[in-house]
């Protein structure tokens, strides 16, 4: 069998998509993991080889560029060492600066590249390498950024999901209780959580209502006493506890616009309004959330927008108006019905062996 290295780190947003490639190509491949330190906090270590390689984060300093570029040769050679050791012949990148000593590295072994794009915005690290990838993985072929006379290096396929995804039962229409998940994703979300609180307040006294709330564990205390204070029904959980299990208790959802994230509510056809993180680099939480908005799977709100007024009316629209609901859903049907576990399977393998 072929060894291949899937390079990741950094975010959840990096990190998910990397595990679930493991677990698709685990039967066919040998398989190695590369992550950074921040990255291992949602990795589970004793199912995965995995190397530490950490990239420090490139600074805007002029003064700084210097050593920048010294850390990143040396990691450059050290990569090229791990890559021969291991006798890895193929890498795939989720995207990001930790994973550029080792897309540098496999291109001067000569090794075949393959990078991953979730997102409805080339990354910068992606489009650095994009020309000398064997193939990029896509949900679209519309992504914004993409060089025109790349595209056909584009490999389309169903966005990936972790497997129970595939084998959950879940009825999740609106009735008598508003089960209401909020997703601050893998970064917690601070402001995030502190716009939806007065509209947490609000629908509290109009609906009967439940929260289920991501949060970081910094915030945890404070949005469990808001809870407690205000006598509101609620579950708080961490990026790393089971995501599934809260999402198929709600039937409603104020979300990021990550694309896993939202890859997974619109599999399970849980209607959401999504407020995209406004400082996500080239805005691509915006873009990915639009994707969805043109198929009909959701609504947006900005969060430069959002205030108490215009959030609470944005939630009590679509409670109440069960028509527009019920069609977001049907949508949200009609986008995943390629979206299986072996389809997606055979499309990354049979890609992976005819290049």
């Amino acid at each position: 069998m072929k060894n291949i290295l899937i390079s990741t780190g950094g975010s959840g947003g990096h990190v998910i998509p990397a595990t679930i490639l493991s677990e698709h190509l685990k039967k066919e491949f040998n398989i190695f993991m590369s992550s950074d330190d921040r990255g291992m906090k949602f990795i589970n270590k004793n199912k995965f080889d995995i190397k530490i390689i950490n990239v420090p984060k490139i600074s805007k300093n002029i003064f700084l560029l210097p050593f920048q570029i010294f850390a990143l040769l040396v990691l450059t050679f050290k990569s090229i060492f791990f890559l021969k050791k291991k006798k890895i012949e193929i890498t795939i990148s989720t995207g990001g600066y930790m994973s550029l000593p080792l897309c540098i590295a496999s291109k001067l072994l000569n090794l075949k590249l393959f990078l991953f794009e979730p997102n409805m915005v080339l990354g910068r690290s992606n489009n650095l390498f994009i020309r000398y990838c064997t193939k990029v993985f896509c949900y679209s072929e519309n992504i914004k950024n993409f060089p025109i006379k790349f595209k056909k290096n584009i490999s389309i396929i169903p966005a990936l999901l972790r497997k129970e995804f595939y084998s959950s039962k879940i009825i999740n229409e609106l009735n008598q209780e508003i089960r209401l998940l909020v997703i601050g994703g893998s970064q917690g979300a601070q402001a995030f959580n502190t716009i939806i609180q007065d509209s947490v307040l609000e629908l509290s006294k109009k609906y009967k209502l439940k929260i289920y709330h991501q949060t970081s564990f910094d915030n945890f205390n404070n949005l469990k006493n808001f809870y407690l204070k205000n006598d509101i029904k609620s579950e708080l959980f961490d990026f790393n506890d089971d995501i599934l299990k809260f999402m198929s208790k709600s039937n409603l959802c104020i979300t990021r616009a990550g694309a896993s994230t939202l890859a997974e509510l619109i599999f399970l056809k849980i209607a959401h309004l999504a407020i995209p993180l406004p400082s996500a680099k080239d805005n691509h939480q915006f873009e990915n959330a639009l994707f969805y908005q043109k198929k009909g799977c959701n609504w947006i709100l900005s969060q430069n927008e959002t205030n108490k007024k215009n959030l609470t009316a944005a939630l009590i629209n679509i409670i109440e108006n069960k028509e527009e609901y019920l069609e977001k859903k049907n949508n949200m049907d009609i986008f995943n019905y390629q979206n299986t576990w072996n389809n997606i399977n055979q499309k990354i393998i049979s890609t992976i062996n005819e290049n």
